[in-house]
């Protein structure tokens, strides 16, 4: 159901307030570029500083812009239960496909109240669930005989893996069969991750560059990796400058430096340095 390119949206701010303009221009520039979805409120939409209107005011903005077009998968995760399922009830009720639900982050819960996180909210709110796998921002990592048990829930569907290891595709295909949704959190290994069986990508840096990173989805999809990597190969210095500092800054000045929001970013979070910038910039221009 949710396969192949889908972008991690920005959420675009303007004198402290979203910029409900410029989100609703970037969706439909998304759109218009050929991506498979949209992911709004995820990491790179800075969700740990959106307020719970602003939060669910972004995901009903993306249902509205997208108007069936494509799939859109809310991100509605958060380190407290109830108000996970909160959000996730307010996304299946704007008209939202499906969630994005992350791993509870700082209380560190063993794998025991990680399955009764998931269990609750899908027990909950009766809408498709993607787990979101981040261990290197939420320190806790969904093991992979704790996703085999979420996912006898019927409508826990699959996973989105940014743990880096590209073993995890293969270990957990071993146990849950081709069926299972696994879709890539990392842009610079997702051609190797649909190699090994993914299904796609929910990418940052298809912000930037959203039709070319479409490229490769759809060439993964064909079975054609050669050309998938050819294609990939264009975007590595694109996808280095993504994350040359901490995430959504990188991208959200490169988006500023193509007219589609100002470089605005909350704090804690800050604009990269100048050195950082320069290199941002040298990869948008290598891309025209």
């Amino acid at each position: 159901m949710f396969r192949g390119l889908y972008t991690a949206l920005i959420t675009p701010f303007k004198n402290g307030k979203i910029d409900e303009p410029a989100f609703q221009s970037f969706v439909e520039w998304q759109i218009s570029e050929g991506v498979h979805g949209l992911v709004p409120c995820g990491t790179t939409g800075e969700t740990p500083t959106l307020t719970y209107e602003e939060h669910n005011r972004v995901v009903s903005l993306t249902v509205e812009v997208a108007r069936g077009r494509v799939k859109v998968l809310a991100g509605t995760g958060s380190n407290a239960t109830e108000e996970a399922i909160q959000m996730t009830a307010h996304a299946k009720k704007a008209g939202a496909d499906g969630v994005l639900v992350v791993a509870p982050y700082y209380n560190k819960p063993t794998q025991e109240g990680v399955y009764q996180h998931f269990k609750k909210i899908a027990e909950t709110v009766d809408i498709p669930i993607v787990l979101y796998n981040i261990p290197p921002r939420s320190i806790v990592d969904i093991k992979d005989e704790t996703i085999e048990r979420l996912a006898k829930i019927p409508n826990i569907i699959g996973v989105k893996d940014a743990t880096g290891d590209l073993a995890r595709v293969s270990t957990l295909r071993a146990r849950m069969g081709k069926n299972f949704l696994q879709i890539s959190g990392e842009d610079m290994t997702a051609v190797a991750f649909n190699a090994s069986g993914g299904m796609g990508c929910i990418s940052v840096t298809s912000n930037i560059a959203p039709k070319l990173c479409v490229q490769v989805q759809d060439l993964c999809s064909k079975g054609d990796f050669i050309a998938a990597r050819d294609a990939h190969d264009r975007l590595i210095a694109l996808h280095e400058a993504m994350f040359l500092e901490t995430s959504p800054g990188p991208v959200k000045y490169a988006a500023s430096l193509l007219g589609k929001c100002q470089p605005d970013i909350r704090l804690p979070l800050v604009l990269p340095s100048e050195a950082v910038k320069a290199r941002i910039r040298e990869a948008v221009k290598g891309l025209g």
